[in-house]
């Protein structure tokens, strides 16, 4: 039989690398995608071919610059002759608090993790539908799409409105057969300990991913090949009747409304307590309605 090709955008890393071993071993050849890590990219590739015995594409892309997801996509279908998987998975994750929102990051996230989504679905669609390939798109969303965050407002808004987004390209392809559903992970151990010492950007523990384990449901953090695996799920035929849904990965962290954090809330305050990120903005107790003459703390959850 004829092998079945996947295109997986930013594949070098995490989550994207773990759905890049999963395909492989359901013997995927594969089309995948980076930013700015070669040298990783080669990595994974070299592993992919030599583990698995499938052919094994990447290209560079730039994926928030205008018309970069379209020529992937053209190029990738080029080199593999068809496609049946199209995994969107490069994206940012970006938190600012709305006082400190930049355009720049505004631009940025809508540009990577919305608007280049749509257009390579757009683009995965259309091959399809012209070369008669009942195939696949599968988007990684977030359990954040579902679940309200301080300083989310922009990321995890725009992983929501992907989700309810699908549901209507689902309906617009469906009558070629073709399916488009989303994996929503939670937390996902997406960078080794040793990534995160050298990393002097995370600012997390070394036993950051097993202590927060031990506050999922399940006990563990999730690992790249959990996504994976519901991606290879549900562009299986075993799901051929699933179109338009948002599965989520977390390991039940999202049931309870458990927050992606390692330290545990204060103890008179809800999972939604957030220190002010600018602790200098007061309001007198006499400005707020019901509380003339009222010592009150700092606006913004401050002490």
């Amino acid at each position: 039989m004829e092998r079945k090709k996947a295109v997986v955008t930013g594949a070098s890393r995490g989550i994207g690398k773990g759905i890049a071993r999963v395909l492989a071993a359901e013997g995927y050849d594969l089309a995948l995608s980076y930013h700015s890590k070669e040298e990783e990219a080669q990595k994974v590739k070299t592993e992919l071919e030599q583990a698995y015995g499938v052919r094994c594409f990447l290209f560079q892309a730039k994926l928030e610059a205008d018309g970069a997801g379209v020529r992937l996509f053209k190029e990738a279908s080029e080199r593999l002759g068809r496609v049946d998987l199209l995994v969107n998975n490069a994206g940012i994750t970006k938190f600012e608090h709305i006082l400190d929102l930049t355009e720049e990051t505004l631009d940025l996230l809508i540009a990577l993790d919305f608007r280049n989504y749509i257009l390579m679905i757009r683009e995965a669609a259309r091959h399809m539908a012209e070369n008669g390939v009942r195939g696949s798109v599968v988007n990684i969303t977030s359990s954040r799409g579902e679940r309200a965050y301080p300083q989310d407002a922009v990321y995890g808004g725009l992983k929501a409105g992907l989700n309810r987004a699908i549901q209507s390209m689902a309906l617009d392809v469906a009558p070629y057969g073709i399916r488009i559903n989303n994996v929503a992970p939670g937390a996902i151990r997406i960078r080794t300990r040793e990534e995160i010492l050298q990393d002097d950007r995370l600012e997390v523990q070394e036993d950051f991913w097993d202590r927060l384990g031990q506050r999922i449901p399940l006990e563990r953090s999730g690992m790249p090949e959990d996504i994976g695996k519901a991606v290879a799920f549900l562009a299986s035929d075993a799901a051929s009747y699933i179109t338009g849904v948002t599965l989520r990965v977390d390991g039940g962290l999202a049931i309870p409304g458990m927050p992606e954090a390692e330290t545990d809330a204060r103890e008179d305050r809800g999972w939604g307590y957030h220190k002010a990120a600018w602790p200098e903005i007061k309001k007198k107790s006499s400005d707020m309605p019901g509380n003339a003459g009222k010592q009150r703390g700092q606006v913004y959850g401050t002490d």
